[in-house]
């Protein structure tokens, strides 16, 4: 009777540990199911990498699919990339004359596992054409020779137009509510709150150029600040034809921005960033101008980005250069 006893105690030890130890694994997977609740997101750009961080926080994991330092135009998805785009719930790209790479890993990786965004949806596209001053005119057939330079004939870098970039931001904020329906509240509330700080951008840039002495940029590198100069009516000479670091300038182009300079008494020639800026460098050795970085945003460099760089930091950075080489009258 009491062996009977005995063995009965040890059975209902052993149930019970069996049960504890149950509901521990238990525990465990239900945290490792809150880990894998956050919703992955994979952007191309820096810009859209930023955005998207600050509407999803800690809900959300964000990749940046551009590898620090790398230049934008150059990139091209590797197998790897393709892969962690398959995993991702979102995909945020800014479109076709941008990433021309981008359609066909959509299709791969099939519409229906995954909701893809096309930020330039919605957005009135400038022709890359339309960019160029008419004293370049004279070499619009040699520019026609070299459409390979360029996006498919259409500027893709709305971001640098803040007004835009709020679009972009409404664009994110519907894709991730698309997801994650349960924080929607949350994302909303988010993109609000980001969308004041671009305004605030956007009312700081107007206000600037309202008060500068001039209202050209003379840019050493690929113009990719088109949206930009048109929101705040300002002009702009590069020597460059297209975005891409292959578009090479003509002698003849950089001639002429150096006799531009020379009688504008414009004294800051800017460059782009991640590039060498060998033209601006020849430009300012021939007229005696200083040398800024305008960053166009498209990728940050390692330290940049851990250093915690935003696009709204970026952009501020921008505006006190501009008023430099603008020259700003408080």
């Amino acid at each position: 009777m009491k062996k009977t006893k005995v063995l009965t105690s040890i059975l209902i030890l052993t149930l019970i540990l069996t049960l504890i130890s149950g509901c521990s694994s238990t525990k465990g997977k239900s945290v490792e199911g809150e880990k894998k609740e956050k919703i992955k997101i994979v952007t191309t750009l820096f810009p859209q990498y930023d955005f998207t961080r600050e509407i999803v926080k800690d809900k959300g994991e964000v990749s940046l699919l551009l590898p620090p330092g790398v230049e934008a135009h150059s990139y091209e998805p590797t197998p790897q990339d393709i892969g962690n785009i398959k995993k991702a719930d979102v995909f945020v790209y800014t479109g076709e004359y941008m990433e021309p790479w981008a359609e066909k890993v959509i299709k791969n990786v099939g519409k229906n596992n995954i909701v893809t965004v096309d930020l330039s949806e919605g957005i009135d596209l400038i022709d890359e054409d339309d960019h160029h001053e008419e004293e370049h005119s004279e070499d619009h057939d040699h520019d026609k020779d070299h459409d390979h330079h360029h996006h498919g004939g259409k500027d893709p870098h709305i971001w640098l137009d803040p007004v835009y970039a709020q679009k972009m931001v409404d664009s994110i904020v519907e894709s991730v509510v698309k997801v994650d329906k349960k924080n929607e509240d949350f994302y909303r509330q988010n993109g609000e709150s980001y969308k004041k700080k671009l305004q605030k951008l956007d009312e700081e840039f107007t206000k600037t150029f309202e008060k500068t002495k001039h209202k050209k940029i003379i840019y050493g590198g690929h113009f990719a600040f088109g949206y930009f100069a048109k929101r705040y009516g300002l002009e702009y000479i590069s020597p460059y034809n297209g975005f891409t670091p292959n578009a090479e300038p003509t002698p003849q182009r950089i001639t002429e921005l150096i006799q531009n300079m020379k009688s504008s008494g414009i004294k800051v020639i800017y460059y782009e960033e991640l590039i060498d800026p060998k033209v601006a460098n020849i430009i300012s050795e021939q007229t005696g101008a200083e040398m800024m970085l305008l960053h166009g945003a498209h990728n940050v460099s390692k330290e940049e980005l851990e250093s915690g760089i935003s696009y709204i930091k970026i952009m501020e950075e921008n505006l006190e250069k501009l008023k430099q080489g603008l020259v700003y009258n408080e």
